[in-house]
């Protein structure tokens, strides 16, 4: 058995996990990275993730050696990036054999990672800000149907739909107004898809609600339940034996 250290910020919080092989023996968090290393007290090396030069796309999610960070993966057309944390949880999803393809739409905090993977490759991403503009129009937990299906058919008025949901104090509007217009942008990675939605089921129900009314397969991944095989993979790469 290997011992090592893995730590990074997973978009709320700052965790340090203590490993042996690819098994968990605890976790510490923080403020930090740097706090939930500190708290960890264990020995060990350090993977860091988020750290490294970010691998451009189309990239293997696993890079040909971890060394001691596991960057995030940036596109060029359209720009965009992909931070650590959500390079390893789709690791998980689909980073070893047999691989996962499809795509998968990641819900940080602030951001929704809409990803088509492909034969353990990231191939392509775009994301959206709807998780913050939520939260800075205090938009409701559900989405009002009638109000997405108005912007997913005109995406055009969001500006204008949102204002109006505003002012008639309609949060649930305001969530529909949002997650049609991100659908409408994100129609050529589920048309004729299925969808993986990785976030906390209260994070990812309205969106899967919104794509299942459009006929789309929709499975739901709560992100605790892909590490284990994340860290995994990164034991393999790494040479350690689970």
């Amino acid at each position: 058995m290997s011992r090592w250290r893995l730590c990074g910020h997973d978009g709320t919080t700052g965790r340090a996990l203590a490993l042996d092989g690819a098994r968990i023996l605890h976790e510490a968090r923080g403020a930090t990275t740097d706090a939930a290393l500190d708290a960890l007290d264990a020995p060990g090396p350090v993977l860091r993730i988020g750290e490294g030069v970010a691998a451009a796309l189309p990239a293997p999610l696993l890079p040909e050696g971890t060394g001691h960070g596991l960057p995030g993966l940036t596109q060029h057309t359209p720009p965009d990036c992909l931070d650590g944390w959500v390079r390893l949880l789709l690791i998980g999803l689909a980073g070893a054999p047999p691989h996962h393809d499809g795509i998968a739409c990641v819900l940080t905090p602030t951001l929704a990672h809409w990803v088509h993977l492909s034969a353990g490759e990231a191939v392509s991403c775009q994301s959206f800000l709807t998780p913050r503009l939520a939260t800075a129009l205090d938009a409701g937990d559900s989405a009002d149907d009638t109000a997405l299906a108005d912007t997913l058919g005109r995406p055009e008025r969001l500006a204008a739909h949102l204002r109006a949901a505003q002012v008639s104090g309609a949060p649930a509007a305001l969530t529909g107004h949002l997650l049609g217009a991100e659908l409408a942008a994100a129609r050529p990675y589920w048309l004729g898809q299925g969808v993986t939605l990785i976030g906390p089921a209260h994070a990812t129900a309205p969106r899967a609600a919104a794509l299942a009314a459009q006929g789309v397969p929709v499975t739901q991944t709560d992100p605790a339940h892909l590490l284990p095989p994340a860290i995994a993979a990164l034991a393999r790469r790494r040479g350690a034996t689970a």
